[in-house]
């Protein structure tokens, strides 16, 4: 494929992979119920014919099931040295070639008929127990018994070896394959995808147990880190356009600028998956940290690179829905933070633009709660009556409330400054955006409320946005919040287009991600902290 094929892919919007998808989708599966629901309205004849054809259609994919479950139990059950590379073929392409139902139907089969023996780890228990520990006075003369050492050392191994479930034979030996470890991503996909309609406990436990396998045949010493240039075939540019998550690229002129002067794109590969990045990060080359996404993508020209200061991360993106929580992106950008000291030792400043995806979410979900209290206890307009209700927060200051009121005009109307915020940021259209006296008047709510947001709303000790999270256990500090950086659509939805610099210092990168591992600490300049202690000393104030 030529890069002139490539604009066309572009021009065209085309997804490769949709076909494929929606194949494996139960929404084509309903489609097609649809579809021979309507050719049944035509004869009585016909719709006796089409009965016919279903049945034997059915009757073809339950044979079809049954042959892939028969090839995956040859696959477990064979001795290692019968498993060849045609009977992983046949495996790989009969379940390829299941509908969505029957791969679920067949992974469900493997999480419950495939399991770990339990009665066989109960009895070893059993007689693990009942054996006198080394040392204890019952041996003669307290001298150790090579004999008796033995029979621990014996159930022990056996006892190893029964925890293992049934289907890592098969993970084994489908690593061993070509065209494995990919087979097994999408494997994983699937299970994924299951578990989102329901959780099932054999079916999370076989999650975890891939998941760990992965982890461990994906370490870092089995990746290779590649810099990504326009000078790569055209197949591999198709796949970074195609994954790109955080900003889609545009037109061909937008890829080239992501790959020219003043920019870098990495990406880590694995030799059982080439051709094909597994996760891919780029980087923009600045004299100082952007506030902006608009100043990074259209950014043009851009500076020459002698005179940058900053390598700014502006977005990193996986490539394979299997490898879901496994933290490639740690170590890839450790790895670029390295690369790039040596090449420019100039370089000085290591940062994120990152967006903020959970803040909207969080922000109307806290304001809709909290409306919902005040009406409830009717305190709308009674601070008295507010201090003695216990989940109520208002979580607006005072002088921020009589703006928003004083500003709100005919876009948005309520009682209270709160529910004029709710208001005015519910609206998909985000006319708001558009006012400089609403934009004024919002600032500083939101971007105290953000600033709180990423600094002390959690979940199980850790920071609840997921990008935080992710760049947070990976050692950065959160340096920067920005106001207006994203300003498209999706930036306006997701967080009133605020975006975070996030930044990494290489002397700081392991203390202060064990530090936020074990303590759930999350580092932040003052400019940050700044906006949190403002409304503790406002509260402390009011209570006086």
């Amino acid at each position: 494929m030529n890069k002139k094929a490539l604009a066309i892919l572009m021009r065209a919007r085309m997804r490769p992979n949709h076909l494929t998808n929606f194949a494996l989708s139960p929404i084509s599966n309903e489609l097609n119920q649809i579809l021979s629901n309507s050719h049944g309205n035509r004869s009585s004849e016909n719709g006796e014919h089409h009965a016919m054809e279903h049945g034997k259609e059915k009757l073809n994919h339950q044979r079809s099931f049954e042959v892939v479950r028969e090839s995956m139990h040859s696959v477990i059950s064979m001795n290692k040295t019968e498993v060849g590379d045609s009977v992983l073929n046949e495996f790989l392409e009969g379940y390829c070639s299941l509908s969505f139902e029957n791969r679920r139907k067949l992974l469900l089969t493997l999480a419950k008929e495939y399991d770990l023996n339990r009665a066989q780890v109960r009895e070893l228990i059993k007689q693990y127990l009942g054996l006198q520990p080394p040392g204890s006075e019952a041996q003669s003369g307290g001298v150790e018994d090579e004999g008796f050492l033995s029979t621990f050392y014996r159930i022990e191994r056996n006892l190893r070896h029964s925890l293992k479930p049934v289907y890592e034979t098969l993970f084994e030996r489908l690593n061993t394959h070509p065209e494995g470890l990919k087979f097994l991503t999408i494997i994983r996909a699937d299970i994924l995808s299951i578990l989102t309609e329901g959780n099932i406990a054999s079916l999370r436990a076989l999650d975890s147990y891939l998941k760990e396998k992965l982890t461990t045949w994906l370490s870092p010493a089995a990746l290779e880190l590649h810099q990504i240039t326009w000078d790569d075939p055209a197949s591999l540019l198709e796949k970074i356009v195609f994954y790109e998550a955080v900003h889609p690229i545009s037109n061909l002129i937008d890829l080239k600028r992501r790959l020219g002067v003043g920019r870098r794109c990495f990406g880590y590969f694995h030799s059982a998956i080439p051709r094909e990045p597994l996760i891919f990060i780029e980087v923009a080359l600045l004299k100082n940290t952007a506030e902006t996404i608009q100043e990074v993508l259209w950014d043009n020209p851009p500076i020459a690179e002698s005179e940058a200061t900053c390598a700014l991360f502006y977005s990193i993106s996986s490539t394979q829905p299997g490898l879901a929580g496994i933290n490639l992106g740690k170590f890839l950008i450790k790895r670029v933070i390295t690369l790039v000291k040596i090449d420019m030792p100039h370089i000085s400043v290591f940062a994120t633009l990152s967006p903020i995806p959970g803040f909207m979410q969080w922000l109307l979900s806290k304001l809709a709660s909290q409306l919902k209290l005040a009406k409830a206890e009717d305190i709308s307009r009674s601070s008295a009556d507010r201090s003695r209700l216990t989940f109520y927060e208002n979580i607006l200051e005072p002088e921020e409330e009589r703006a928003l009121i004083d500003s709100s005009g005919d876009l948005a109307s309520g009682k209270s400054g709160m529910e004029i915020m709710l208001n005015l940021l519910t609206p998909t259209t985000h006319e708001w955006s558009n006012s400089d006296k609403l934009l004024s008047a919002l600032k500083l709510p939101l971007m105290r409320l953000c600033a709180r947001y990423l600094l002390q709303e959690k979940k199980r000790g850790k920071a609840l946005d997921s990008v935080a999270n992710f760049h947070l256990q990976n050692g950065a500090m959160v340096q920067r919040i920005n106001w207006m950086a994203d300003q498209s659509e999706k930036g306006l939805k997701q967080s009133a287009g605020i975006m975070v610099n996030y930044v990494y210092r290489p002397e700081n990168i392991e203390e202060y991600a064990q530090s936020y591992f074990s303590k759930g600490h999350i580092h932040s300049s003052y400019d940050v902290k700044r906006y949190i202690q403002l409304a503790l000393e406002n509260e402390s104030k009011g209570s006086l």
